[in-house]
C-alpha cells in the first residue's frame, strides 16, 4: 500500500497538475496562466496567514480556558498543510489547499480524520503516557519485586489540583 501511494504522489499527481496546467493555457494563454498561478500563491499565503493566526488564537484560548486544544491542533496542521498546498504551482494543489484553509470544509476534513484515525491518536497517546509514567512513579512495580523502603524513603503528602489564572498560560 506504502508503494502504491508513493506512486500515486509522484507520479499521477504530477502528471495530472501538467495536464490541467497544459488545458488551462490552452484555453486562456500562458501569460494569464502563470499570472493566475502567482496570484492565486500571493493570495493563498494571505489566506494560510490569516487562518493560522485565527488557530493559534483558539488554540491559546483553548490552553486558557484549561481544556485540551485538540481540535485547534488538527486545524493547525491541516492549515500548514493547505498553506504548503497552496504555495505549491498547480491548480489541483490549490484548490485541495483552499480546502484546507477554508474553515468549513477544514470542520468537515478534521472530522473524517478523527473518525478515521481517533482510536490510533489515543492508542498511541495513551501508550506514551503509560511509558512515561512508569518510569516516573517506579515505587508501586518497585514494592512488587520485594524492594524494602525504609521510613526515610516514604514521603506522605497531599495533592490539590490547582488552575492557572486566566491569561497566566500565553
Amino acid at each position: 500500500m506504502p508503494a502504491l501511494l508513493l506512486v500515486f504522489l509522484f507520479i499521477v499527481v504530477p502528471v495530472l497538475e501538467l495536464w490541467v496546467l497544459w488545458q488551462i493555457g490552452s484555453a486562456i494563454g500562458i501569460l494569464p496562466t502563470i499570472a493566475l498561478l502567482l496570484l492565486d500563491s500571493v493570495l493563498g499565503a494571505a489566506l494560510m496567514r490569516w487562518q493560522g493566526r485565527a488557530a493559534w488564537m483558539r488554540f491559546n484560548t483553548a490552553l486558557a480556558e484549561g481544556r485540551v486544544p485538540g481540535a485547534e491542533v488538527i486545524d493547525g496542521v491541516l492549515v500548514i498543510f493547505g498553506g504548503a498546498l497552496l504555495l505549491t504551482p498547480g491548480f489541483l494543489s490549490d484548490f485541495l489547499g483552499l480546502l484546507l484553509l477554508l474553515p468549513p470544509t477544514r470542520a468537515v476534513i478534521r472530522r473524517i480524520l478523527v473518525r478515521r484515525y481517533a482510536e490510533r491518536m489515543i492508542a498511541s497517546a495513551t501508550s506514551g503516557v503509560d511509558a512515561r509514567m512508569s518510569r516516573v512513579f517506579t515505587f508501586g512495580s518497585a514494592a512488587r519485586r520485594g524492594a524494602r523502603f525504609d521510613d526515610e524513603d516514604v514521603v506522605d503528602s497531599t495533592a490539590t489540583d490547582v488552575r492557572p489564572r486566566r491569561g497566566e498560560l500565553q
